[in-house]
């Protein structure tokens, strides 16, 4: 990693990491909560251009600073924007001290063994050569696990993993998210079989090599402490999941040692109708809310 300052921040920053990264299929849902209808727009392009105003909003609210927010992932076609007049990723490190992350991940296949893999990567090393370009920090890539299913959980691991040595190869720190669902029954047993996993492909790995996890806050508190732990994770981020703000913070305070990294519950309360200082009020306390929960471990 050539940047250390934000390797060093990565590691050991006070904060979390904000979830930027709503891509074509769920940028519908996040402008609607942000109270955007889908009347407001008639093409991609300009759907694209309404979330991206919502992004910078929040990216240039005084409250969004590197003291409590680590860093933030980004979706392609925001770290191919400006904010400011300035390149994204580089707004956020210059201006804001916040570390430039991209999300990856082209979506997931149909459900099979109890899991989604994720879509092919195609283009993925041009991506990654282009992020690198643009002064991205890391990435992310999503798949989803939807029940306790031993050979559906060990393979989106081995592909979550095998992608990941793909991106350390082009010098980016993969974060690997492997999500748990929180409505499935058998949760639980779900999380010790991904803890099994994932410790298999950690132990696996080069001494040389580390990852980040994104992970399910866990049906039981400190659930994956052996992986916050392990010298070869360079730290551990804990995704919202559907949980709302208020359940999702109580969780991660349980949680030692992991940061949280939401996307709903970053932007829950926020309104396109609300003026500027009603937005930088709701979203000051929001980070406040999160921060707490990150360190509180």
């Amino acid at each position: 990693m050539s940047n250390q300052a934000q390797w060093e921040q990565v590691r050991a920053g006070k904060g979390f990491i904000a979830a930027l990264d709503q891509s074509g299929g769920s940028t519908p849902k996040a402008l609607k909560l942000y109270g955007v209808t889908e009347d407001a727009y008639k093409t991609e392009d300009e759907m694209f251009s309404l979330i991206h105003g919502m992004r910078s909003r929040i990216v240039n609210a005084p409250a969004f600073t590197g003291d409590k927010v680590v860093g933030a992932i980004l979706f392609e076609m925001t770290m191919d924007r400006q904010i400011d007049g300035k390149p994204a990723a580089t707004a956020l490190w210059e201006d804001h001290h916040v570390v430039p992350f991209l999300k990856v991940d082209k979506g997931l296949c149909d459900a099979e063994g109890g899991v989604q893999l994720m879509k092919p990567i195609d283009g993925l090393d041009a991506l990654l050569k282009k992020a690198a370009d643009a002064g991205i920090f890391g990435t992310k890539m999503r798949s989803v696990i939807s029940a306790a299913n031993a050979n559906g959980i060990d393979a989106i691991v081995a592909q979550q993993f095998e992608v990941g040595k793909q991106i350390l190869a082009h010098g980016l720190m993969p974060i690997l998210e492997p999500e748990v669902t929180i409505s499935i029954a058998d949760k639980a047993e779900a999380e010790d079989l991904l803890l099994a996993a994932i410790t298999k492909q950690l132990d696996a790995l080069p001494d040389d090599q580390q990852v980040m996890l994104k992970l399910t806050l866990p049906e039981v508190a400190n659930q994956y402490q052996s992986l916050v732990d392990h010298p070869k994770v360079l730290r551990i981020v804990a995704l919202s999941g559907g949980y709302n703000r208020e359940e999702a913070n109580t969780r991660l305070a349980q949680n030692k040692g992991i940061i949280a990294s939401f996307s709903r519950a970053l932007t829950e309360g926020l309104s396109a109708q609300q003026d500027d200082a009603d937005f930088n009020s709701e979203l000051s306390k929001t980070i406040d809310a999160i921060y707490a929960a990150s360190v509180a471990g």
